[in-house]
């Protein structure tokens, strides 16, 4: 491991890179990941690279190929990604993984876009506490990860405030209000009670997402 600017960076010569689908030209120096299942892309997830693309100079959407907390179900690895490529207008890379974790996503990214990029990961405040409070098995971990990469928070059911030891390294993230609490979730269910969802998802996608889920 080496150290620069303060942050802790994995050495890059062995590790495998994401797997880009589409990719913008150049060589950022700030990358802001969007990581997330996808099932369906919303329009949440549309405003979260929005938002992003003020505070990075690239932002890609990372898909897992495994999902570590909860089950993968719906639609496949390549129609989630058909559908990210429909569904987000502005520009970003888009990309698959085979792993799940933010750390290994992290690493698996700077093997792409070097050791010095400096790294974010985007996300809603449900998932920045499910972050700092995994039970991963040793101590340490929290701090490791925060050394690899930022946070940059969006508020979902509420505003994040970030632990104080934390603080220069997770930041808020304004988005559009009416966007916080979408969900793929609430999609999938509306979908399945037969109530109007197609407000929750980008107009792009809408016919692929009936498709899919109905």
């Amino acid at each position: 491991m080496s150290a620069l600017k303060g942050h802790v960076v994995p050495k890059t010569d062995t590790l495998r890179a994401v797997t880009f689908h589409q990719k913008s030209q150049g060589r950022p120096r700030t990358v802001g990941v969007v990581a997330g299942s996808f099932n369906p892309p919303t329009i949440a997830h549309e405003e979260l690279v929005y938002a992003a693309g003020f505070h990075v100079d690239e932002v890609v959407c990372v898909v897992p190929g495994v999902l570590p907390h909860k089950d993968y179900f719906g639609a496949t690895l390549k129609q989630r990604v058909e559908m990210l490529a429909a569904a987000v207008e502005l520009p970003c890379s888009i990309a698959t993984s085979e792993k799940g974790l933010f750390i290994d996503i992290a690493r698996e990214c700077r093997a792409d876009f070097g050791p010095e990029v400096r790294l974010s990961f985007v996300c809603g405040r449900d998932a920045a506490e499910r972050i700092l409070t995994w039970d991963y098995g040793r101590p340490g971990v929290v701090e490791q990860m925060l050394g690899e990469f930022e946070l940059l928070v969006a508020p979902r059911g509420g505003h994040f405030t970030p632990p104080a030891q934390f603080r220069d390294r997770i930041h808020a993230l304004h988005v559009k209000s009416g966007h916080e609490d979408v969900s793929s979730t609430e999609v999938r269910e509306r979908i399945a009670r037969g109530e109007p969802w197609e407000h929750l998802v980008p107009e792009g996608i809408r016919e692929r997402v009936r498709e899919i889920y109905s």
